[in-house]
């Protein structure tokens, strides 16, 4: 996910989502990947705590600040570049789990109060343009350990 302060995806000239300051979510599906990790990776996207306060540090979460989300499809995030010189996508999941599992992580996302959830067309040729705030780019992961209650 990146922090921005305003992104767009378009498909064939169209603007199909937009957004102003909050999420650029870049979402790679895995075939492990269930309806209990999007709901978890809903959690921790909208609770971490990385836009200013009043005195500029990260400690502010994107419910806090009422930030928007802008949430595109992406399995070239599993990319394979080992070998060769063509990416291998094998681990990413199918088509029909990706769409599936990128529509329940926006609908939990909504659930949670992000004021609003805008997304990309999925299997689209999107072009997605992005101002990003700090920059802040930070990778959040299924494959994360869980962390205790109050530690941060």
């Amino acid at each position: 996910m990146t922090r921005v302060s305003r992104a767009q995806v378009m498909v064939e000239s169209e603007v199909v989502g937009e957004i102003g300051a909050g999420l650029l979510v870049l979402a790679g599906i895995a075939p492990p990947d269930n309806e209990q990790v999007a709901r978890h990776l809903a959690g921790r996207l909208a609770s971490l705590r990385i836009f200013a306060d009043s005195q500029g540090r990260m400690n502010r979460s994107l419910l806090d600040v009422g930030g928007e989300v802008l949430l595109v499809s992406q399995f070239t995030l599993f990319a394979d570049t080992s070998r060769g010189h063509r990416p291998s996508f094998l681990a990413a999941a199918p088509p029909d789990q990706g769409r599936r599992l990128c529509g329940e992580l926006a609908e939990a996302m909504r659930a949670l109060g992000v004021s609003r959830v805008a997304e990309g067309r999925f299997g689209a040729h999107m072009e997605v343009a992005s101002v990003n705030d700090g920059p802040v780019t930070i990778v959040v992961s299924s494959g994360e350990s869980s962390w205790e209650t109050g530690c941060g």
